[in-house]
């Protein structure tokens, strides 16, 4: 699957990102679609550590937002979650985020956010050291959408080139679509 215009389909250091213009360098492990979905262990809402792996079966969809106070980050998260209430139970749709659980369960609460998996990179940043969209010099993760098959392979990048732009939302549906086809 092709990103879209001005995005990347593969994420880490030397993949090119912006903010208004100005260039920002990605850390951690390059990741390009075909790869295994690395593991990782966020804590959810209530703190229950959630695993990539206990969703194996499943379509996941990943969105990765750099704050949730931010307007483009709250629309991208008011959209999936939107979306994910139509999506059934053979897909999960989260949020990763760099805000802390309270700041997660508070947006939730004021934006009556209930359809998706919030999780928290806040603590170590391991998963966008993981999955290469940690902004170096930065606490926030670069803004991005995965969607991972049943087997735990990622199928379909998309790095937003522009960080202040939303995501290619119907991409992202058709890799979902595609893969709950498959069997």
């Amino acid at each position: 699957m092709s990103a879209a215009a001005g995005s990347s389909d593969r994420t880490g250091p030397g993949t090119p990102v912006t903010r208004y213009g100005k260039t920002l360098e990605l850390q951690g492990d390059a990741k390009k679609i075909g790869d295994p979905a690395p593991d990782f262990i966020l804590p959810d809402l209530t703190g229950k550590e959630i695993h990539l792996s206990s969703l194996r079966g499943k379509v996941v969809l990943v969105s990765v937002v750099p704050s949730l106070d931010t307007p483009v980050c709250a629309n991208q998260t008011h959209r999936f979650n939107q979306l994910a209430s139509d999506l059934g139970q053979d897909v999960a749709v989260l949020t990763v985020s760099a805000d802390s659980t309270f700041d997660q369960a508070r947006y939730c609460k004021v934006n009556d956010v209930r359809n998706l998996i919030m999780l928290s990179d806040a603590q170590r940043l391991a998963f966008g050291q993981a999955y290469g969209v940690r902004i170096a010099g930065k606490t926030v993760l670069a803004r991005a959408v995965f969607v991972v098959d049943r087997k735990g392979v990622i199928r379909h990048i998309e790095l937003v080139g522009e960080q202040t732009n939303e995501p290619d939302y119907a991409a992202a549906l058709r890799a979902v679509h595609r893969l709950r086809e498959e069997t």
